[in-house]
């Protein structure tokens, strides 16, 4: 079975739906704020992310580093609200960008999307290190989930 990155269609197809994902983020009042600067280079390091969480190359991880997903996540102080409307906003662009229809396909980027948000959320109100989430390191994830 191919890995996630593979069949969303690699890195250009992955770089697409976050591109769309961000410039939706940026038009949206509620987390415009969240995302409101650094736009190439974030929709650059997203997509090196989710390649890589998704079987992909492993860029993120040696050019960017975990603990800087961390540091600009921290301080943000990421509402439920906020986080609802990403996964939202993250779901219209899987099917504006011409993301695989497959249930299972859909079932585990939504899972990913889900957990990296409640991560995101969870650093985001932390004022300590002991309150960060315990993840330090890219996910894996497959088809069934985190690895």
């Amino acid at each position: 079975m191919p890995s996630l990155f593979e069949f969303a269609g690699g890195e250009e197809a992955l770089h697409r739906l976050e591109e769309l994902f961000y410039t939706s983020a940026l038009a949206d009042p509620l987390l415009q704020p969240l995302f409101g600067k650094g736009k190439s280079e974030h929709v650059d390091h997203l997509t090196a992310f989710t390649a890589e969480s998704f079987g992909g190359p492993d860029r993120f991880s040696r050019e960017i580093g975990f603990r800087h997903l961390i540091d600009v996540h921290r301080g943000l102080k990421i509402t439920e609200e906020q986080r609802l409307r990403f996964v939202d906003l993250y779901t219209q662009a899987i099917d504006a960008a011409g993301m695989p229809a497959n249930l299972e396909f859909r079932k585990a980027v939504l899972e990913h999307v889900e957990f990296g948000t409640k991560v995101a959320r969870q650093n985001s109100h932390a004022e300590r290190d002991e309150e960060l989430h315990p993840l330090r390191e890219v996910p894996r994830w497959t088809w069934s989930g985190d690895d």
